[in-house]
């Protein structure tokens, strides 16, 4: 994500976010897409010291909207992997059955298990549950889908069983994205 402004909230001033760069990979971790989206607005902060881009990556990208169609034919009709899907979902503007989505930052048993009411970070559940180290220098999509669909294969056999048993194993996402999930 980059920034394209900033909003007033009850907190004090909020940038406002915009996909830059979007990855889906496979089960297996194989990259299905991994593109810069060119911007719909004016870039007021590339976020260069977190995600290393600036603007010679995003000028020649596709289109928002060639990437969103891309996406969308992606993820239909499958299980949507990934840490904090509603982020991206809300970034992308598009809207996934629940039911078909695993959102590891909401999975209640790793946070449990860490003693944690609040959200993990994604390094820090990789670090615990799979002894990987990520997200040393830049922000990287690619690295953090990988880490996403290996932590989930991790705790999947458990994670699908809660499933099947007709109760769902994660809290939900915050109310003001509902929207995003059918």
């Amino acid at each position: 994500m980059v920034s394209i402004g900033a909003t007033t909230t009850h907190y004090g001033q909020k940038n406002v976010p915009m996909i830059a760069r979007v990855t889906l990979v496979d089960y297996n971790g194989n990259t299905l897409l991994d593109t810069y989206v060119r911007p719909t607005y004016h870039i007021t902060d590339y976020r260069s010291a977190q995600t290393g881009l600036d603007y010679s990556h995003l000028q020649a990208a596709p289109t928002f909207t060639q990437v969103q169609d891309a996406v969308a034919r992606l993820i239909q009709n499958n299980i949507l992997v990934g840490y904090r899907i509603w982020d991206f979902l809300s970034g992308i503007g598009l809207n996934h059955p629940a039911i078909d989505t695993r959102d590891m930052a909401l999975y209640r048993p790793l946070r449990k298990r860490l003693k944690s009411r609040f959200l993990i970070e994604l390094p820090t559940l990789v670090r615990w549950f799979i002894g990987k180290e990520i997200g040393r220098g830049y922000e990287n999509s690619l690295e953090d889908g990988v880490s996403s669909m290996e932590l989930y294969q991790a705790c999947q056999t458990r994670f699908e069983s809660v499933i099947s048993s007709g109760a769902w194993p994660c809290d939900l996402p915050p109310i003001s994205f509902a929207r995003y999930f059918l």
